[in-house]
């Protein structure tokens, strides 16, 4: 899933491609796991 993570005033917000918003993590590796579980459970 194409998506975006845009750092904002101390923590980062990750957001579909159609720009909706999906979740907020305090690091990008943090973000990016995230996005990895968020998937799985799309998924499944």
């Amino acid at each position: 899933m194409y998506c975006t993570i845009i750092w904002n005033k101390g923590h980062y917000e990750v957001f579909s491609a159609d720009g909706s918003f999906l979740f907020s993590a305090d690091t990008r590796a943090e973000a990016m796991e995230e996005l990895d579980d968020w998937e799985e459970k799309r998924i499944a």
